[in-house]
This record gives structure tokens, sequence and C-alpha cells, in this order.
């Protein structure tokens, strides 16, 4: 294992905007040798840390995708039983040997890799409530046993385990307590401004000022079922790059332009449309009277 003093160290990277809290989050779990427990809202770049720490540090990215179908032990291997009976059928060889059934999980991955590596389990909180706690002694100990060959796998190198959440359900005590936790605030205007700049650094600056103060002005919308997020924005700006949207347009507040041009790429529903649309018009309504 390494050591805490030889730990290696993230401080963000040219593509990837991190906090300072963010990097110092980063190196408490590289240096406790623990998972590092990320929430925030949707679309401010909890995935992509992961693949910008691998970067950052030289490591090689393995990724676990959670879905509602999600079974903790997926992670770790899979017996297929069924290729075993249709090859026992057909007489072949291998079936005297139930290793050559045995399908390694993306943690059996991790543990067995002669580097380190980052390892991305994305999502936790889409699985069964129980999913966080049948991963607790594998996490913990770095080690898991398959009972159909007899053997236990041990983690040869820890991986650094960053575990992402939407905070769809809350997640157990027991799993919280061996984690170092962090959520990511949306930016304030300076980081996105800087974020910005890493995606578009040759934006005109008018032009990126009005895109946010679009942008802030739709996120303080009392009532919106969804806020736009960080990828939103950069997705909106792409697209006003490549309708030529000239920043007079943004800043317009004429009656007749009620939401911002090419909105799709903000607003996500009908009904926050529909609401962004109402509350424009009874202040514009207010104020003629």
């Amino acid at each position: 294992m390494t050591s805490p003093s030889a730990a290696p160290r993230f401080s963000g990277t040219d593509r990837y905007v991190a906090t300072d809290d963010l990097n110092l989050a980063v190196n408490a779990a590289l240096t406790l040798e623990r998972p590092l427990l990320i929430k925030g809202e949707p679309g401010t770049g909890k995935t992509m840390l992961a693949e910008e720490v691998a970067a950052a540090l030289g490591r090689p990215l393995l990724q676990w995708h959670i879905k509602s179908t999600t079974k903790a032990h997926q992670g770790l291997y899979e017996y297929d039983a069924v290729s075993r009976l249709r090859d026992s059928q057909l007489g072949d060889e291998k079936v005297r040997d139930i290793a050559n059934y045995i399908v390694k999980g993306v943690l059996w991955q991790a543990f067995e890799a002669k580097e380190p590596v980052v390892l991305l389990i994305d999502e936790i909180d889409k699985a069964d409530i129980e999913f966080p706690n049948d991963l607790l002694r594998e996490l913990d100990r770095m080690e898991f046993h398959v009972y159909e060959t007899r053997q236990t796998i041990r983690a040869t190198q820890r991986p650094l385990v960053i575990i992402t959440s939407n905070n769809e359900k809350d997640l157990p005590d027991a799993f919280l307590r061996r984690c170092f936790f962090h959520y990511i605030k949306f930016p304030d205007r300076d980081t996105l401004q800087n974020i910005v700049s890493v995606h578009y650094p040759n934006l005109k600056g008018d032009l990126v000022s009005a895109a946010l103060d679009a942008f802030l002005r739709m996120r303080e919308v009392p009532g919106l079922k969804k806020k736009p997020s960080t990828s939103e924005l950069l997705d909106w700006l792409k697209l006003l790059l490549a309708e030529d949207i000239p920043a007079e347009v943004l800043r317009n507040t004429d009656s007749n332009a009620a939401i911002p041009p090419l909105h799709g790429a903000l607003l996500k529903n009908e009904q926050d449309v529909h609401l962004f649309e109402r509350l424009l018009f009874m202040t514009r309504s207010s104020r003629r009277g």
C-alpha cells in the first residue's frame, strides 16, 4: 500500500476547473486511502472529476456506471452457469474448471491491477438501498472471496475509489462513515467564467458576460423543476456560437423575447418553459402598470 507521505497530489487539470476545496477533498481521500464520495447537482462535473483525476495522476480509469438493477456482486464477479451448462451438453472439456466461467467485475480488475487505478462508481444512489452496504467489507478491507473457486482476491495496489451520487436517496450511515465526503457547490460567477474560458478560450467577453447574466437569471427563477446546469451552459454557448447569436440579443428586454434564444439547451421540460414565460410576462406587465 502507498504510505501517506508518498501519496500523490491533485491540483486540477487544464481541462477541469477544480476549486481549492475540491482539490483538498481528492488529496484527503488519497492520504486516508478512503473512498471519495462526491455529491452535487447533475451536470456539475462529478463524473468528469474521476476522468481528470486519473489523467492528472497518470493512472488507468475503471468505470462502473450504476443502474437501478445493478447488484453489488456484479462489481466483484459473476458466475456464468448458463454457459457452463451449455458447454457440458456439448462435451466441452473446459467445463472441468469452474474458473473458466467466472467473469471478473470492475472491482476485481481494480484489485488485481499491477499499478494503482482510479475506480469510478458512478451514481451509486440509483441502485437499491442495500447496494452500498453490500460493498462495505470489500471497499474497507480491499478484498473479497470467490466461493466457486475458493480463492480470496486481495488488492495488490489500493485504488482511489471515487463514488458519485445525485442525492436521489439517502446512503446508509455505515457506508458514509467509510468515505471522505465532498459536495460540489454550484459554481459562482467567477468560477463559471473560468470554466467557460477553459472550454471556449476565444469567446468574446461581451457574449460571455451577457450569456452568464441570462443563465444566472434563469437559475434564479423561483419554482423551476430543473435548474440548468454547468454542462447545459456549455452546450448553450456552443449553440450561440454556431448560430452567431450576438450579445445584444441576450440582453434584449423586449416583451417578445420572453426567454433567451435556443433555450432548449437550458430548459428541459415544458413546465419550466411555461413558468419562465409566465413570470417574465407578469414582471413586464407590472412594469407597464
